[in-house]
């Protein structure tokens, strides 16, 4: 196990100007930590993977793996082993020839490698199917497969890059729960990169969310969805997205249609400060709410409702001055209203709104 750095560790393309795919990463993750490194295509999440593999250059900075410079050291000296979205098993060979090959490789003894193929297989239910080979294996057998290869190389670091991605969402649940479980038990220090955020949010301890190969923020999954360091935090993370709208500011707070959203002094103060008489509200689809009769509120056009049993997604238009602009409100799913009609929407709890900066994006202080 190790703690593994990244010190304004740069990734650069060539280029006029070069392209920073990764830039000034600085990361910190501690010994037997499950980080995840989430962010949209093109974010820079799977080439900060591959730098600390060293399977890509690193330009500028370092990377340190248990308290050693590893920024030039070969891939086969930084005692990691590496899960990726391919499976990569040799199909003339059985499962266990699959999952001890490196060892063979390192020539270790025999009973060695048999004793170790045999406790990887048994941790992840592989027991059963050592003697198959990978063609007459499922895609969550196979994927299991390759993590056991890189469970008996005993590494200090496992990274994993969107292992999940070839497989059913049924499966996708499954596996990502069982390298949940798995990661615990082992202690293993983990980085794992997708670009899914349910899964991001579901399986680490704590989540670095990049955009343009810069890092937004790192937090606990929960501290992330909670308190959004900017706007683009606040979009990504959560599955229906955050309502993010540009809207004016009165003496009361922010104006959405009929509705006047109550705001913190303190973010009203700092909204003063910067100079700027509009906000990026953030609200998400559950901290609105139907208003009851008499309740300020905003009346939203039903456009589209998703039923999902217990609750309903329901995607409408809410007025912003002449414009009107989609939201999105979570509801009960026996009582969602029907496509063409208008419902009156106010906010559940005051304290589950965000405010960020309308031009920089960065959140807006409420204490």
């Amino acid at each position: 196990m190790a703690e593994v750095s990244y010190r304004q560790a740069s990734r650069l393309y060539p280029g006029s100007p070069p392209v920073r795919a990764v830039d000034a990463l600085d990361l910190e993750i501690a010994d037997g930590e499950f980080l995840v490194l989430v962010g949209p295509s093109g974010s820079g999440k799977s080439t900060a993977l591959r730098m600390l593999a060293g399977l890509e250059d690193v330009d500028e900075g370092a990377i340190h793996i248990d308290g050693r410079d590893v920024t030039n050291t070969p891939p086969k000296d930084r005692d990691i082993a590496m899960v990726f979205q391919s499976y990569a098993l040799y199909p003339h060979m059985t499962v266990a020839e699959n999952m001890g090959f490196a060892l063979k490789l390192k020539r270790l003894p025999k009973a060695e490698i048999a004793q170790r193929v045999r406790e990887a297989a048994a941790l992840l239910d592989l027991t059963p199917y050592l003697d198959r080979k990978p063609k007459a294996l499922s895609g969550g057998q196979r994927q299991r497969v390759a993590m056991g290869r890189a469970i008996v190389r005993e590494p200090a670091v496992f990274l994993m890059d969107e292992p999940l991605s070839n497989l059913d969402a049924k499966l996708r649940v499954e596996t990502r729960a069982n390298i949940a479980a798995l990661q615990k038990r082992l202690g293993t220090t983990t980085i794992y990169v997708t670009h899914d955020q349910v899964e991001a949010m579901t399986m680490g301890h704590r989540v670095a969310v990049l955009k343009d190969g810069k890092l937004q923020q790192c937090d606990t999954p929960r501290n992330l969805y909670e308190r959004p360091q900017n706007a683009f935090v606040a979009g990504f993370m959560g599955s229906p997205a955050m309502n993010l709208k540009t809207v004016a500011l009165t003496a009361g707070g922010a104006r959405l249609d009929g509705l006047t959203v109550p705001l913190p002094r303190a973010t009203l103060a700092a909204a003063e400060a910067a100079g700027v008489d509009r906000i990026q509200l953030g609200v998400r689809p559950e901290s609105l709410r139907p208003a009851r009769e008499g309740e300020q509120a905003a009346k939203l056009t039903v456009e589209l409702v998703e039923e999902l049993g217990a609750d309903a997604y329901i995607h409408g238009s809410i007025r912003i001055g002449d414009t009107p602009e989609r939201f999105v409100v979570r509801a009960e799913g026996r009582r969602a209203p029907q496509i063409g009609e208008t419902v009156e929407v106010t906010i559940a709890d005051a304290g589950d709104v965000h405010a960020f900066h309308p031009e920089s994006g960065e959140r807006l202080p409420d204490a």
